[in-house]
């Protein structure tokens, strides 16, 4: 799932990056309220981490003109305003929820995957495919019922394979879901790390999941 990050404090920025990469998110980042607006718009997220000091545009800004578009994304503000005024603004110009900093990323990701959980594109918390199983909440990969070491990127596209089982993926969408990346076709990151996935997830078993499908891409079935 994709979260779009607005945060002018880059460390800020950053740690979330880093926070929500970790747990199996696809996660951008802009700097600003006029470039995170944009990307709102031209780009398409599951959840919006919003800061209300932003240079230029603020964040109040930001999301009144995402519900005037009839942008109904859910977006969480995250802000060192604590005045009571300032959650009941955010709440009532259309935020789902609202959260002071400083504050504990647990319960960031805690109140993400609850607002994404009852969004009506909701995604289901258990995966499988013939013995594989992935528990998106546990954040746990089986096959066979034997645990597989995944690191996270190897979980976040084992994840997005298994999303679209049956389904050829090409590089360049692999690229852009799992590393938030423009696909450069001089660079081999995607089969690097399926040949690293198969590893774990096929090689030890006699049925195997996962397809090149040559000149397109790859397929899980």
């Amino acid at each position: 799932m994709r979260i779009l990050i607005i945060e002018d404090e880059k460390k800020a920025a950053a740690y979330l990056q880093k926070g929500f990469s970790e747990n199996g998110f696809t996660a951008d980042t802009a700097e600003s309220g006029e470039d995170g607006l944009h990307l709102a718009r031209t780009e398409d997220y599951d959840l919006i981490i919003l800061d209300i000091m932003l240079p230029g545009r603020d964040g109040w800004s930001v999301l009144e003109e995402l519900r005037a578009d009839g942008n109904d994304v859910p977006v969480i503000y995250l802000s060192a305003r604590d005045a009571v005024h300032d959650r009941v603004r955010g709440l009532e110009l259309g935020a789902d929820d609202y959260l002071v900093k400083p504050f504990a990323f647990s319960e960031l990701l805690a109140r993400a995957r609850t607002i994404l959980r009852r969004g009506p594109a909701r995604q289901p918390e258990l995966l499988r495919a013939d013995d594989l199983e992935m528990d998106l909440v546990s954040h746990k990969a089986r096959r066979g019922g034997v645990p597989l070491e995944l690191t996270a990127k190897e979980f976040l596209l084992l994840s997005l394979l298994l999303r679209r089982k049956g389904e050829v993926l090409s590089r360049t969408l692999i690229a852009e879901q799992v590393w938030g990346i423009n696909f450069d076709s001089d660079t081999n990151i995607v089969d690097v790390a399926i040949r690293r996935l198969r590893r774990k997830v096929d090689d030890p078993y006699e049925r195997k999941l996962i397809h090149t499908v040559r000149g397109a891409g790859y397929v899980l079935e």
